[in-house]
């Protein structure tokens, strides 16, 4: 937990936003530990208004169970198309029944093949914490965690859609 949520220098130098129409982003949420993972959406918007000043991207929020369930939205959302990006986020904690690592591993390969199947850039905040316990230690260093890597999404998503669009006038 001595991890610092300052930012590093390549992320705090200024990420302009692609020219053209704003886009449309997915935001898909797992419903497990919802307070915590909620933040990154609240870090996401903040950083896209910042960002993207005075035309924001327009982004719909999808919630689903678990991180599991989130790739099957996530290429359903693709597929169906209307979308620039779509942003997964969730909390993988050692539940103790099954190892974290499997399910976060499966939901991030998934993700990767969503976006090498259909062109739509993915972004992952699918976090498993090594060590999380329900005490209010950790569930508010992970609220103020999910909040950085929010906002680390949103610089990522500005990037990526500025160069699919320089590729894409080449």
């Amino acid at each position: 937990m001595n991890q610092s949520l300052g930012l590093s220098t390549c992320a705090a130098r200024a990420t302009p936003a692609p020219s053209g129409p704003s886009p449309r982003i997915a935001f898909v949420q797992a419903g497990w530990h919802a307070d915590i993972v909620r933040q990154a959406h609240a870090g996401f918007v903040a950083e896209c208004e910042r960002l993207w000043p005075g035309d924001p991207p327009a982004i719909d929020v999808h919630d689903v169970p678990g991180a599991f369930e989130i790739p099957l939205l996530a290429q359903g959302l693709a597929r169906r198309g209307g979308v620039d990006a779509i942003v997964a986020c969730a909390l993988v904690g050692d539940g103790g029944i099954y190892r974290h690592e499997f399910v976060a591993s499966a939901v991030i390969d998934a993700l990767m093949r969503v976006q090498l199947d259909h062109g739509v850039p993915v972004f992952s905040v699918v976090l498993t914490p090594k060590d999380f316990h329900e005490h209010e230690t950790h569930r508010a260093f992970y609220a103020q965690h999910f909040v950085a890597k929010g906002a680390e999404a949103a610089r990522a998503c500005v990037r990526t859609l500025a160069a699919h669009a320089a590729l894409a006038t080449q």
